[in-house]
């Protein structure tokens, strides 16, 4: 099963693309499946627009990742995703957007699976060695596991909605725009209510040489400014629920997240 519309109390659509010619269309659809994820792939970038998973918190499974490789999507032509010639000889990881821990639940079967659908390229986008290092992107990538800390949800279901950001400045490197912001967008229930927080992974680009990615930061931001920069429509349940867009002004100099503590789920 692909990305669970229904996975949690409050039906939860993905993204409504804003102009669909921006997607590669598979079947004549935007969305594209695998095992406990979906998502809409660019035509420009190659890189996804949008990744929409699914996380039982309650059902995961220890699924190893040694020897398992990345893969291309067979049904997508090779020159409309960011295959391995982008990462040969050189400090880019390909780092996985749907992190492979969180797709790894249900029965033993289905989670190797979702481990092995985690590698194809599709869901994979250029992220240097140091992206989750604590006190670089650690706080990002301690996301998931700050909310099943610090909350106790119904069910321990999470649906995550994250992908990359581009810029018309980003640099080129063999072909492709190298991503210097990441989103996501976490959807949890507690004592029955719909939450919701959103965040933006970027870097100071003054601080930067080339394909040398320092200082990450990671901000908690409205819904609103990741439809802008991404060009989609999040589904109206997010924004009824997300407290930041009804309580908060982006301020002109905000203040990045230093521990995970510093979020209020």
């Amino acid at each position: 099963m692909a990305f669970d519309t229904e996975f949690l109390s409050t039906e939860i659509q993905v993204p409504t693309l804003n102009n669909l010619d921006d997607a590669f269309l598979l079947e004549g659809s935007e969305i594209i499946d695998y095992t406990h994820f979906s998502i809409a792939l660019s035509n420009k970038t190659k890189f996804a627009i949008w990744v929409a998973w699914n996380i039982d918190g309650r059902n995961l499974k220890r699924i190893p990742r040694k020897g398992v490789g990345f893969f291309e999507d067979a049904r997508i032509p090779s020159e409309s995703q960011a295959g391995n010639q982008l990462y040969k000889s050189n400090p880019l990881d390909r780092g996985h957007l749907a992190r492979r821990v969180d797709l790894n639940w249900g029965d033993y079967d289905e989670a190797k699976k979702a481990n092995s659908d985690s590698f194809v390229f599709t869901n994979i986008a250029p992220q240097m060695d140091s992206f989750n290092q604590s006190g670089k992107g650690g706080v990002w990538g301690k996301l998931e596991n700050s909310l099943y800390d610090q909350i106790d949800m119904d069910r321990s279901r999470v649906s995550i909605i994250g992908g990359c950001i581009f810029h018309e400045d980003d640099r080129l490197y063999r072909g492709y725009k190298i991503p210097t912001e990441f989103y996501k967008t976490v959807l949890y229930e507690e004592n029955g209510a719909l939450k919701t927080k959103s965040f933006i992974l970027t870097q100071d680009l003054t601080r930067l040489s080339f394909l040398d990615l320092e200082a990450f930061k990671t901000y908690e931001v409205a819904p609103a400014e990741i439809e802008t920069k991404c060009n989609f429509t999040f589904d109206e349940a997010i924004h009824q629920v997300n407290e930041f867009d009804l309580n908060s002004i982006i301020p002109t100099e905000r203040k990045p997240l230093i521990h995970t503590e510093d979020i209020k789920w």
